[in-house]
């Protein structure tokens, strides 16, 4: 054997599905210790408190890694012939996760290297098309299957409607409406997305309710949630003083996880349908 087929054997190897699953916890987990470590602010030479930009740069790079790695996962689910969702689903959240990587990339230059805080920047084209494929995404698989929801559940993707509603417009209106019609635009429409998508992981959690397929749409649902959680701080937390590498952005973080943890566990529940077919047909 050439030392290229046990170099590919062996990245085979340590690249499982299991082992991806831990290495998603993994970077969680050390993204939440980074964040409760070092996330307190410290007197600068001009006695204001701050965050050291090597803080800051660190957050940029938890994020834009969980987001990366989530992304080629998606990928690789779109280009399994074997995969059980429609292939499309994976395409669009792919596209939503590399795009917000590449958001995140922007944003971060924009506000460590240019020391900038613009209303509106380059990276707001990514993270537009980030909701957009999302949104897709989600409605794909929603669309997928007959959703059949009891009056329970009914009530639950109502509630969490109104509440995710009324929570968003509660924040928009303790912030000063902005003069640019763009920056305005836009703020509205990543609040809108957030709870557009926040109701549609609520449907996706109660529908694919049960079994081992839909424990992949579970931790979708929970990557919404937490992307909501993260939004909605940013927007409450704006203002005159606010800084990056609060902790409530981790959420950040356990968003990019949690997709690219859906990821593999559909993936994973695919290869074993696959096998479970194979043997009956043999049998």
């Amino acid at each position: 054997m050439s030392s290229s087929s046990k170099k590919s054997s062996r990245s085979q190897t340590l690249l499982t599905n299991q082992n991806l699953i831990l290495a998603g916890i993994a970077w969680a987990v050390l993204a939440l210790l980074y964040f409760l470590l070092f996330s307190a602010k410290v007197p600068g030479e001009d006695g204001i408190e701050s965050r050291a930009d090597w803080y800051v740069l660190g957050t940029n790079i938890f994020e834009a890694l969980a987001y990366l790695g989530a992304g080629v996962l998606c990928l690789r689910n779109w280009r399994s012939p074997q995969i059980v969702s429609s292939r499309n689903i994976w395409l669009a959240i792919g596209i939503g996760m590399f795009s917000y990587f590449l958001g995140g990339i922007f944003f971060g230059y924009t506000e460590i290297i240019l020391d900038e805080e613009p209303d509106v920047s380059i990276a707001d084209i990514f993270f537009v098309l980030t909701y957009i494929s999302l949104g897709v995404g989600m409605i794909l698989a929603v669309a997928s299957r007959r959703i059949n929801l009891e009056k329970w559940q009914l009530l639950i993707v109502s509630a969490i409607a109104v509440f995710g509603s009324l929570l968003a417009w509660w924040i928009s209106m303790q912030q000063e409406v902005n003069p640019d019609p763009l920056a305005a635009g836009l703020n509205w429409f990543y609040v809108v997305s957030d709870v557009v998508l926040l109701i549609i992981a609520t449907t996706l959690l109660l529908a694919f309710w049960g079994g081992r397929v839909a424990q992949s749409w579970r931790m979708i649902a929970a990557a919404a949630f937490s992307l909501y959680i993260a939004d909605m701080w940013f927007k409450y937390a704006q203002g005159t003083n606010y800084e990056s590498g609060e902790i409530l952005e981790v959420f950040w973080v356990f968003s990019g996880v949690l997709f690219g943890m859906g990821a593999v566990l559909e993936h994973d529940a695919s290869l074993s349908r696959t096998r479970r077919e194979r043997g009956r047909k043999r049998a």
